[in-house]
């Protein structure tokens, strides 16, 4: 017998003829069309993105888009951070260099000038009326520090910027008038009671130590009031703005760093989604911004080491340099009084003592100790002092420049050559008062004010050197930030124009294909 293949009603499929899917096999209803009840195809929509995913721009256009808004944000952080650390920059020297800084320089002058009016006063008193001995030169130098002292005074007054500023300069200048008042009468007084070198009359000593604790007690403290406020402003704003300024550079890098990189990175998307070598608009902008970034960087480590040069270059050493002639020169108004005024001697002498080792350290139990161990060997290299006080820390005083370095070391070297002929003299002189030989001691006084004015010398020329390295210091913060509250808003118009010229048509491209 023959089989007979079964065939299936008309209209009905065979469910075992091959290439027919089956609709409701597992794993083939989400990917693949079917019929729905009325024989029509359809296909199971995609699943919509969950999550993050949602935020991530889905289409090229909008990609670029995004891209484009990140450069736009990061260009205006770019040049609001810049703005902000050139202005930081700026207010840096204009208060070191323009305003709190001089203004301290003049009150520093201030406070020399009346501790060499006090130390005159008292020579041109002990001299007296001997022939040679030098009272004309004392009165003359009295003036002239007198009218030096009223200038620094004056130009003190102009920079004051603060109402308790101009109130002290005042008080100062009130106080120099008494001062200047009691002088006259001691001066006055000595003339009309002629004598030798030596001391004066009882009624002279008494006015002079009237005028004596008038400045050291109220108008020294006064003037010094006004350096140490501004002294103080000065710091502060330097370790702030150079703060701020560094600061600034940091974030300039990082966020141009990432501006570059959102740049780059839209300049390869569009390489790869439009078959474009190059775009050239696109790479002009982020050759811009990799020039701004780094000279907007270049520019604020310039601007921080001209900040750093006139403060402790500077600034620094020029008022160390001011309180080491000031003391100084009271050390020697106090040699003098030492002579003046035998009822305070011992005092005189320990304050004296005081006051050199404020200026050079070394350890020494009484002055005549502190003598014998200056006259040893001083030399020093930078750094590393074998002394302390305010030169100690001239020659301690880091300098970046080798020339400039090797000119202080040399002009310290002298200072230090004088102050040993200074100490020199006073141990002299201290010797023949205690053999009983008080009016060779006196005499001998000619030859130790032209030994001292000699050290002075010395001093401003080594305080010289460093105004030189201040007034470079400021001119070069003047013109490190000149222009670039210009160049910062062409550069970022120019940037933002060439993204723009290099991104349009390709979105144009973009909506042309579709």
């Amino acid at each position: 017998m023959t089989a007979v293949p079964q065939v299936p009603p008309a209209g009905r499929p065979d469910p075992s003829a091959p290439g027919r899917p089956d609709p409701s096999a597992p794993g083939r209803s989400g990917s693949l069309a079917h019929r729905r009840s009325s024989g029509r195809l359809w296909r199971t929509p995609e699943q919509s993105p969950t999550g993050v995913a949602r935020l991530l721009p889905r289409t090229v256009a909008a990609r670029v888009r995004t891209l484009t808004a990140v450069a736009a944000v990061l260009l205006v952080a770019l040049l609001a951070i810049a703005w902000w650390a050139i202005a930081n920059a700026r207010e840096g020297v204009r208060v070191i260099g323009h305003d709190a800084g001089p203004q301290v320089v003049a009150t520093g002058d201030l406070y020399s000038r009346l501790t060499d009016m006090d130390a005159q006063l008292a020579n041109a008193l002990l001299i007296g009326d001997a022939a040679g001995g030098g009272r004309d030169q004392a009165l003359a130098r009295y003036d002239e520090n007198r009218r030096k002292a009223g200038d620094a005074l004056l130009k003190a007054t102009k920079l004051a910027d603060e109402r308790t500023e101009d109130n002290t300069a005042r008080d100062v200048l009130d106080a120099l008038g008494r001062y200047e008042r009691l002088a006259g009468q001691a001066l006055l007084l000595d003339r009309q009671s002629p004598h030798a070198s030596g001391p004066p009359s009882q009624r002279v000593i008494d006015l002079y130590r009237q005028a004596s604790d008038l400045m050291k007690l109220d108008l020294l403290p006064k003037a010094y009031n006004l350096t140490l406020d501004n002294g103080t402003l000065v710091r502060h704003t330097y370790e702030d703005k150079r703060s701020a300024v560094r600061t600034g550079r940091t974030w300039v890098l990082v966020t141009g760093t990432a501006l570059l990189a959102v740049l780059a990175g839209l300049q390869l998307f569009l390489a790869r989604r439009f078959r474009r070598l190059l775009n050239v608009p696109l790479a002009a902008a982020t050759l811009g911004t990799l020039l701004l970034v780094v000279a907007g960087a270049a520019m604020l480590s310039g601007q921080a080491s001209h900040l750093r040069k006139a403060k402790q270059e500077g600034f620094d050493s020029i008022l160390a340099l001011s309180r080491t002639r000031a003391i100084s020169n009271s050390a020697a108004a106090d040699e003098t009084r030492f002579l003046l005024d035998p009822g305070r001697a011992d005092a005189y002498e320990q304050v004296y003592l005081s006051k050199s080792q404020t200026v050079l350290y070394l350890k020494a139990g009484n002055l005549t100790e502190y003598n014998a161990a200056v006259q040893k060997n001083l030399s020093f290299e930078p750094g590393r002092a074998p002394f302390l006080g305010f030169l100690g820390t001239e020659a301690n005083r880091p300098t970046e420049s080798d020339e400039r370095r090797a000119q202080l070391v040399d002009a310290l070297n002298k200072v230090l050559k004088n102050y040993q002929k200074v100490q020199a003299n006073d141990r002299q002189m201290r010797n023949l008062v205690h053999s009983r030989k008080r009016a060779e001691a006196v005499a001998a006084r000619g030859t130790s004010a032209a030994d001292f004015t000699e050290y002075d010398r010395s001093l401003l020329a080594l305080a010289g050197i460093h105004q030189k390295a201040f007034d470079e210091a400021v001119k070069d913060g003047d013109d490190g930030t000149r222009g670039w509250y210009t160049v910062l808003p062409i550069a970022g118009a120019a940037i933002a124009l060439l993204v723009l010229v290099g991104v349009r048509p390709r979105l144009a491209e973009y909506r042309w294909s579709k």
